[in-house]
């Protein structure tokens, strides 16, 4: 036997070259590890945000149509009825008992969120007069800098 063929092993080079597959395949399996993980919080931040936004559509459309909306609703302000009053229109105070009173209001109670609320005439949109039906939109920004819609409507009846 020569020296030659007792050696076995393997050579620096082939060392080398496989370190260098080892260490790509381990820097791409990290980088896909590492968006996965980011991604998985996404739809946990968007849950959140549309949890917001109903809780506020909800909370908007258990108050009254207008503010000279009788308890019960019954005449319709601005109705033909007798004993109707004319609608006040959407005008905010701090009572919120009206739909018209979150119009422009902000909400930040909940860290990295921030609820908008508009409210406007929409009758048109519903065929009735302008101010007879009113749209809500509430828009959650949240903190991965995306935003959350809803909108409903509100009619006088």
């Amino acid at each position: 036997m020569t020296m030659r063929e007792c050696q076995r092993g393997v050579s620096l080079i082939e060392l080398i070259v496989f370190i260098v597959v080892v260490s790509i395949a381990l820097v791409a399996f990290i980088k896909v590890f590492n968006q996965s993980v980011i991604n998985s919080v996404d739809p946990i931040v968007q849950i959140t945000g549309l949890e917001l936004a109903q809780s506020k559509l909800d909370e908007v459309l258990a108050r009254k149509f207008d503010e000279n909306t009788p308890t019960g609703g019954v005449p319709a302000c601005g109705s033909a009825e007798p004993g109707a009053s004319a609608c006040a229109g959407i005008s905010a105070d701090a009572g919120y008992d009206d739909v018209g009173d979150f119009n422009g209001q902000v909400d930040t109670a909940v860290a990295g969120y921030s609820v908008a609320t508009t409210v406007v005439n929409a009758g048109a949109d519903l065929g009735l007069a302008a101010d007879q039906a009113r749209r809500i939109t509430v828009v959650v920004s949240l903190p991965n800098g995306e935003t959350v819609q809803l909108a409903t409507y509100k009619v006088n009846f």
